[in-house]
């Protein structure tokens, strides 16, 4: 299709004069549809075919199948817990309804302020929040207020990046941050039994729904099948319960190089290991869990996919990422056996590690440097 209609129309409205001031929004509506003519100004850089915006999009692509799952499963669960019979296109739009309010007030909310900086710096507007604004409303319960959603968006950007100097330079991820705000700021908004099934369109009511992990946590073995927790047909975050649509996100950005392949199996594997040491300790019916059950449940996997891999705030050296992903996944089971308050344990896990990211990397390169000079001294 020839878009040179749409190229010539960007030119005619680009800002000039004293509109001049406008340049950073016109800049992120131009690149958006087109690739930038300049993407770097000063230091090494290289040719490539994607760009900042479209790996950004690619990552977006890869959440639809989460996203449109949770749509469905809002509604199913609604469905199961009223006791109703409806069909699929009731409970898909039942949940699109309720989550589509949620996504328009992350991307309202986290656009303007995003926009608000970048003209009063004079700079490019930051794309990252593309993801970050559809990350956030997928990783909350379904019943949570959007008022609350609005403030815990303005605190991740705010002072989760933009006080760092917006993306790339934020040490902590954005997502993480805004759900950490919900957590601790309103908790019981954010656990228990009666958060993660919407009773209407409004949320204005809820009904009771236990997840595997509350069940765990409450010294009950979880009630779900192991095959209902890889579809996802279990009460849960928004859009953090089916491992099969996680996992089709997931071969999208390996097979494009978005996400690191090393990150993602390390955290798998620090998990894996974790859970195989509380089974040979089998102290109480969470250490006895199988520990695979721990990918399946919570946001394990969601986390090790969207959240683990974020390129900005994971460990940058091939070894520190093995590190990184590695502990991670032991922390989570950890915190989810060992502390029954908090049984999740995937959200503080990555946001402990992401401060601790650039001291592995650190340590990393110190011991290559001492290698090679070890290796000189021969």
């Amino acid at each position: 299709m020839n878009m040179k209609w749409l190229s010539d129309w960007f030119e005619k409205i680009e800002p000039k004069g004293k509109w001049a001031w406008l340049g950073s929004t016109y800049e992120a509506f131009h690149t958006f549809a087109f690739t930038p003519k300049t993407v770097t100004r000063s230091g090494a850089h290289i040719r490539d075919a994607v760009d900042m915006k479209r790996s950004i999009i690619i990552v977006v692509i890869a959440l639809i199948p989460a996203l449109l799952f949770g749509m469905w499963n809002i509604g199913y669960q609604t469905n199961l817990a009223a006791g109703t019979d409806w069909g699929f296109w009731h409970c898909f739009w039942f949940g699109l309804l309720r989550m589509l309010p949620m996504i328009v007030v992350s991307y309202v909310v986290g656009l303007f302020i995003e926009f608000a900086f970048a003209q009063v710096r004079h700079h490019e507007v930051n794309e990252g929040f593309l993801a970050t604004g559809l990350l956030i409303p997928m990783i909350v319960p379904v019943t949570t207020p959007l008022w609350q959603l609005a403030l815990a968006v303005a605190f991740a950007v705010i002072i989760g990046k933009e006080v760092f100097g917006g993306s790339g330079m934020n040490f902590l991820n954005p997502a993480l941050v805004a759900r950490a705000f919900l957590f601790f700021s309103y908790p019981t908004h954010m656990s228990g039994d009666k958060v993660w099934i919407a009773n209407d369109l409004w949320g204005s009511d809820a009904i009771a729904g236990a997840t595997p992990m509350g069940e765990l946590a409450a010294g009950m073995h979880p009630t779900a099948s192991a095959l209902d927790m890889l579809l996802g047909t279990i009460p849960g975050s928004t859009c953090e319960t089916s491992v099969i649509a996680i996992a089709l996100g997931a071969i999208l950005l390996l097979f494009t190089g978005i996400a690191s392949w090393r990150i993602m199996l390390s955290v798998f594997l620090g998990g894996g290991l974790m859970g195989l040491l509380f089974n040979a300790i089998g102290y109480n019916e969470y250490m006895q869990l199988p520990f695979y059950y721990h990918f399946l449940m919570g946001g394990f996997a969601f986390g090790a996919v969207f959240m683990a891999t974020d390129p900005v705030t994971a460990a940058q050296t091939n070894t520190g990422k093995w590190i990184y992903g590695l502990l991670i996944g032991a922390f989570a089971v950890l915190l989810r056996v060992c502390n029954p308050a908090y049984p999740e344990g995937m959200m503080l896990s990555i946001l402990f590690m992401n401060c601790m990211a650039p001291l592995i990397d650190h340590c990393v390169v110190a011991r290559n440097i001492k290698m090679r000079e070890r290796r000189l001294a021969k």
